[in-house]
């Protein structure tokens, strides 16, 4: 699928969200797109490395941990992403490993780099409404992504999209 941010923001201008800046890429796939399937941490990953062991089909997983300064996705993470079919990963927070996961084909947006990850075992919330960068994340909408950045749209917008 071939597509430009900056083009979908100019046919579509009202009906798009626009991440603001901030989020920078760490993974190996600059341009990514899929529907979204949305998570709501508290500091650790530990449903997300469960999320990320299903089938992905070509989503984008949306990640919330509060921007906390607390790694959640690391090497082991975007290869799970990989081998399950994800297109990406958008973390409101932070990585690390990126020596490895700048090496894996999936798209991977977050706000910075930490050395450390949680130790703790908190459950998440999977398929709610996220709030964050200026966008709302439903899931089912779809992200597009690319070196000027990222776009949310609805599902039927998305869908005439990828059409065109």
């Amino acid at each position: 699928m071939k597509f430009f941010t900056a083009d979908i923001c100019d046919a579509y201008k009202e009906d798009v969200q626009v991440l603001h800046s901030g989020y920078r890429s760490y993974g190996g796939a600059e341009r990514f797109a899929g529907p979204i399937r949305t998570l709501k941490l508290v500091r650790n990953n530990y449903e997300l490395i469960h999320l990320l062991k299903e089938p992905g089909e070509g989503a984008v997983a949306v990640v919330d941990v509060g921007a906390e300064y607390w790694a959640v996705v690391g090497e082991n993470l975007i290869k799970f992403a990989r081998d399950n079919g994800w297109a990406g990963i958008l973390v409101h927070g932070y990585v690390r490993d990126i020596h490895v996961t700048v090496t894996v084909p999936v798209g991977l947006l977050a706000l910075g780099t930490c050395p450390r990850k949680s130790f703790e075992s908190n459950e998440g919330i999977r398929e709610t409404e996220l709030s964050f960068g200026g966008v709302t994340f439903r899931p089912g909408d779809w992200l597009f992504a690319d070196e000027d950045g990222a776009v949310v749209v609805e599902k039927s917008l998305a869908e005439e999209i990828v059409r065109s």
